[in-house]
């Protein structure tokens, strides 16, 4: 089915407190977007981290900048300013500051749905579908293409992972080495998620494995904690070449709808207390 959605930043669905600046975001269908105004003068240390409770910003940040220049520093040590016209990734574990007497306006297509989450919200412990997603055989293919084009590989297959995540309204908590973590509401975005990904990740020829977990968290700023986190780690490192395996957990929550699953049997997990019986996850091609 096609469709078109037309949606005004002067009427947002969300209007959001972000110190000195606003923040409006619009929702299309399965994807927010934000446009944001920082005032000269504004800083993430200043503005922001009480309020989020983070040291740095912890948001994954993709958009354009429309006016006025924000500074941003790493964690890995990259600095840069972002200017009229420029296009703009950012990953998460920064900080930014707005340099000159204009205002920093952008419109970011990625990082500002979760953005600006008060402290009392984010250090709440909450009950959240946990996705792990790592390629498989990433050190024969980096063997075979080389560094430099495995970087590019990898970046292209983080863009369009991220993609499925805003889709799929799943909360990007941050990328190990070739891996991916991120939450969702429900267990059945996260299944579709992660199919999404699988699928997108075939069309550069490259697979990947994924395991999901629903439990209890404490969520800090953008990031997440506790034994559910590592509980959905040890389901993913059960997982074969290809396949979406969902924990006891989360397979009592999918039901009905579209997404088959068929279990693998009872499996130890390490460092989880009991073992759990995984299921195979899979949706109609």
């Amino acid at each position: 089915m096609v469709r078109a959605i037309r949606k005004s930043f002067d009427r947002p669905d969300s209007l959001r407190d972000v110190g000195r600046g606003e923040l409006r975001v619009v929702e299309l269908g399965d994807f927010a977007i934000g446009w944001i105004r920082y005032e000269p003068g504004w800083r993430w240390v200043d503005d922001m981290k009480a309020k989020v409770g983070t040291e740095t910003c912890m948001v994954h940040h993709v958009g354009i900048c429309i006016s006025g220049t924000l500074h941003v520093e790493t964690a890995d040590g990259v600095s840069i300013d972002i200017g009229p016209n420029d296009a703009f990734d950012v990953a998460p574990d920064h900080l930014a500051s707005v340099v000159g007497d204009a205002p920093w306006i952008s419109v970011d297509f990625i990082g500002r749905r979760h953005f600006g989450t008060s402290a009392v919200e984010a250090a709440n412990r909450v009950l959240a579908t946990i996705l792990f997603v790592d390629i498989v055989g990433s050190t024969e293919i980096v063997a075979r293409i080389g560094d430099r084009a495995w970087r590019d590989l990898l970046a292209d297959h983080n863009a369009l992972a991220r993609l499925e995540l805003e889709r799929r309204r799943g909360n990007e908590v941050g990328t190990i080495g070739d891996g991916l973590l991120a939450t969702f509401d429900t267990p059945s975005h996260a299944v579709r998620a992660a199919d999404g990904i699988r699928r997108e990740a075939r069309s550069l020829e490259l697979e990947v494995r994924a395991g999901i977990h629903t439990g209890e968290v404490e969520r800090v700023g953008d990031d997440v904690r506790g034994i559910a986190v590592h509980h959905a780690s040890r389901v993913a490192a059960a997982a074969g070449a290809g396949q979406i395996l969902v924990s006891s957990a989360t397979r009592a929550l999918l039901s009905g709808g579209d997404i088959a699953l068929a279990s693998v049997g009872v499996r130890e997990l390490k460092g989880i207390d009991q073992p759990d019986e995984l299921f195979l996850a899979s949706l109609p091609e």
